[in-house]
């Protein structure tokens, strides 16, 4: 059943066209994402589909009982209420049914009605109608609904008598997804709703919505959280609309499936076009050919001349290059902590940045990675800890709150007046190069979009030519191409590498190492983030099964058992199954050392050498092996003492 369609609908500013002559469906159960360019109309079309805005053309039609739930970039709930007062409104026609309940369960006591057989069957009749609607409506679940979707988004039971006023930006735009949610909406429309969402909510998300039995039609710049919950997509491009089935990975194969179409289509009649001009030129003023000529002519006439496909709208084209190398270490941090005055977010923090790494930091949001990032920057203090930066290193920092922009300023003189010794048409061009041209370098930083602001963040960020990156969220804000273009000129980078994001797909294009950061301190995962996730999984499926053993072994003693045989043999059988796992990962660590001992022996070895050490580059480059092996082996011994305890505990 079609739930809402937008037919021809047209939005103008004066004579400009955003877009027109827009076609959109969504059917029950749809999954369908909006896509395009930032500035492309994605979050306009929205408020007119969910009746914010009246369009400048066309209709939007739905059912008459369909009901539509609405969420903006960047909302957060307005109130006085506490988060479970806020919550509870949702519920509150099974909360006044509720209340009628109890209140005829005091009536079906009352001696006078039961003296009145014919209106006490009525009375009854009338609470078993309640009972049912009350069964329905969820009345016995919906206290442990709310919880459920408030643990999702990371509230938990002391939070549930917090002031929402008191709560911050992020924390009001959760709420309000979260109670968008619990409404039960026929159509969910989601303007970017993993803004402000950590890694793990976004998977909790992710799961949610798969199973939510409405429809949704959503925005979004994150790649990872389309291709899980989405199942066709409509893109807005160039002031028109296509649509594709499959979800976004999908989509993008299609499209460029169907640009390559259309060109083959448009070359092969191109030629035709060309071959019927050259016969028509050549063979109509020859008396003999004329008439077939005039034939040729009127073929011509006749074609429908298909447009030249058009690609690709135009993408930023920047890269980062560093006027210097640094150093092989580039930057340690022992036994750091940090917070805020006595309270402290996390410790031990570790952390060993190489030259050429590319270290992604993940972990909740509370955690402290933006911290971290400003207190090894030293815009906070460290708590504790010890931290150096190596020979030549040179920090360059992106700040997802871009506080470093100047908001009286131009465009064009928030580089210039950094750069004053750079002519003027070499900034233009930089400046070009992250699509701002013509005008918009006149454009003032306080005018600037959120997209916009980040694109100069990142041109101001790119004259510097630092050789070592920080950076703090800098996906945030930036469309899907724009995000490809960072990606693509991060992977050229000939530098280091460390940043916060939430974007999994940019962590695993990016990332050779993850830092997870919790309130224990840091671990790292020598991978990309399809890596950590691997080895998350691994640890929590030993753990589970060591607890498991744990909980038999604590459960049987003291010549009693409260186990049945059968049960005895499955958790035996669970024991030696662990056993063997655990036995075979030991000897493939042992395996793994064993050919790595011989590998650091020889390099060692070659250090000795007289034309080796007097050779600095050689020195250099056998040195960076080492360090790469050794590494590699320290963390497989440390991986083969904790397996190894974790097997003596079993047996």
């Amino acid at each position: 059943m079609i739930l809402l369609q937008a037919q021809h609908v047209a939005r103008y500013f004066g004579a400009d066209v955003l877009f027109e002559n827009i076609y959109l469906e969504i059917q029950e159960n749809s999954r369908v994402a909006l896509v395009g360019r930032n500035g492309a109309g994605k979050s306009t079309l929205l408020k007119i589909i969910a009746d914010i805005e009246p369009p400048d053309a066309g209709q939007i039609s739905k059912g008459k009982q369909v009901t539509i739930g609405y969420l903006a970039q960047n909302t957060g709930l307005d109130s006085t209420q506490s988060i479970w007062e806020e919550m509870l409104e949702v519920f509150q026609s099974v909360i006044q049914l509720e209340k009628k309940m109890r209140h005829i369960e005091e009536k079906l006591g009352d001696p006078a009605l039961l003296a009145d057989e014919e209106r006490y069957h009525e009375t009854l009749k009338q609470y078993d109608q309640m009972q049912h609607d009350f069964r329905e409506q969820n009345g016995y679940g919906y206290e442990a609904e709310i919880r459920s979707v408030l643990h999702g988004f990371r509230f938990f039971e002391e939070d549930y008598t917090k002031s929402i006023n008191q709560l911050s930006g992020g924390q009001k735009t959760r709420l309000a997804l979260a109670k968008l949610l619990l409404q039960k909406k026929d159509l969910l429309i989601l303007d970017e709703p993993t803004n402000h969402l950590d890694i793990e909510t976004l998977n909790w998300l992710e799961n949610y919505l798969q199973t939510y039995t409405g429809s949704l039609l959503i925005v979004s710049h994150d790649r990872y959280f389309l291709d899980k919950v989405v199942n066709e997509v409509y893109d807005l491009s160039r002031q028109k609309m296509q649509h594709y089935k499959g979800n976004y990975s999908r989509y993008l194969d299609l499209k460029a499936a169907q640009l390559e179409k259309e060109w083959k289509e448009f070359e092969k009649q191109q030629k035709e076009i060309a071959k019927l001009e050259d016969f028509v030129n050549r063979n109509l003023v020859r008396a003999s050919t004329t008439k077939r000529a005039q034939s040729r002519r009127k073929q011509l006439e006749k074609i429908d001349r298909l447009d030249k496909p058009q690609g690709e709208e135009k993408s930023a084209t920047f890269r980062f290059h560093p006027a210097k190398e640094s150093g092989n270490v580039v930057m340690a941090l022992e036994n750091g902590a940090i917070g805020y005055e006595d309270t402290i977010l996390s410790e031990p923090i570790n952390i060993d940045v190489r030259r050429y790494d590319a270290i992604a930091l993940v972990g909740p949001n509370g955690v402290g990675k933006s911290t971290l990032l400003k207190s090894l920057l030293e815009e906070l203090p460290l708590i504790k800890g010890e931290k150096h930066f190596g020979t030549n290193v040179e920090v360059g920092y992106y700040d997802q709150e871009q506080a470093e922009l100047h908001s009286s300023k131009s465009v064009l003189a928030e580089l210039w007046d950094e750069h004053p010794t750079t002519p003027e048409k070499d900034i233009r061009s930089i400046l070009g190069s992250f699509l701002f041209s013509g005008e918009d370098v006149e454009k003032a930083v306080s005018s600037l979009s959120g997209g916009e602001k980040a694109r100069l963040a990142l041109a101001k960020l790119s004259m510097e030519r630092d050789n070592f990156l920080i950076l703090d969220e800098p996906t945030n804000h930036l469309d899907i191409d724009s995000k490809e273009v960072l990606e693509n000129a991060l992977i050229d980078f000939e530098g280091t590498l460390l940043f916060v994001s939430h974007d999994r797909y940019f962590i695993n294009r990016i990332a050779s190492k993850v830092i997870e950061l919790s309130e224990n301190g840091s671990t790292v995962y020598l991978g990309d983030y399809d890596y950590y996730l691997e080895k998350k999984a691994e640890q929590e499926e030993l753990k589970r099964l060591a607890e498991e053993a744990k909980g038999t072994e604590s459960s049987t003693g003291n010549n009693t058992t409260t186990t049945t045989p059968s049960k005895n043999r499955e958790i035996n059988k669970e024991n030696q199954k662990l056993i063997r796992q655990l036995t075979r990962r030991i000897e493939f660590i042992e395996q793994e050392t064993s050919e790595l001992e011989p590998s650091i022996e020889q390099l060692e070895a070659e250090l000795t050498k007289p034309e080796i050490y007097e050779d600095h580059l050689k020195v250099q480059e056998i040195n960076d092996k080492l360090q790469r092996l050794n590494e590699q082996y320290e963390k497989l011994m440390e991986e083969w003492e904790e397996t190894t305890l974790m097997l003596e505990e079993l047996n």
